[in-house]
């Protein structure tokens, strides 16, 4: 993913220092990720991408097309087995659909392995609205402003996804996910 990150950057002349300066993600971090040398959060790549321009998906997978005026297929499969992966620490993410070119949505599988907020050093925060259904395990959201809910397997909650939250599995195994963001 590194690898990506850096040739999206230089494909637009961009430094590490301009594009610290438009995501917001700290110069050091930036390094650190082209070079593999640390796993970065989901809310960090979407600043990366917003500040890149580009579908997040991009920097998770060469098949994904950056481009917003990109004609393509009317429909993509794509699989679990061939998903574009990163594991973040607290979620273990594959990238969904990332061959479809101009994306408005990011859909995600995640697989939730934290049990406990205090695994957190924060909330995630990102523009836009989200998207979840519960495939596997109980999983429950908390919110920076305390409220809470909690989902079974096949329940679904929408919220926006500008307010802190984190995902926390609440069963004796990792709860299993589909997720579907959206900045608009």
């Amino acid at each position: 993913m590194g690898e990506r990150l850096r040739s999206i950057r230089k494909v637009q002349r961009l430094t590490l220092k301009a594009l610290s300066e438009r995501s917001g993600v700290a110069l050091s971090t930036l390094s650190k990720i082209e070079l593999g040398q640390i796993a970065a959060s989901y809310e960090k790549f979407a600043a990366v991408a917003r500040a890149l321009e580009v579908d997040i998906a991009a920097l998770f997978d060469a098949r994904a097309t950056p481009s917003a005026d990109a004609k393509g297929p009317l429909a993509v499969r794509s699989t679990l087995a061939s998903a574009a992966h990163y594991d973040e620490g607290h979620y273990d993410l594959r990238m969904l659909a990332t061959d479809y070119p101009a994306k408005r949505m990011t859909p995600v599988h995640v697989t939730i392995g934290s049990r406990s907020l205090a695994q957190f050093p924060d909330y995630i925060r990102h523009p836009g609205q989200e998207f979840v259904m519960v495939l596997a395990g109980r999983v429950r959201i908390q919110f920076e402003t305390g409220e809470l809910i909690e989902l079974a397997r096949q329940e679904s909650a929408y919220f926006d996804s500008g307010v802190g939250h984190v995902y926390l599995s609440i069963g004796r195994t990792d709860a299993q996910v589909v997720c579907v963001m959206s900045e608009r």
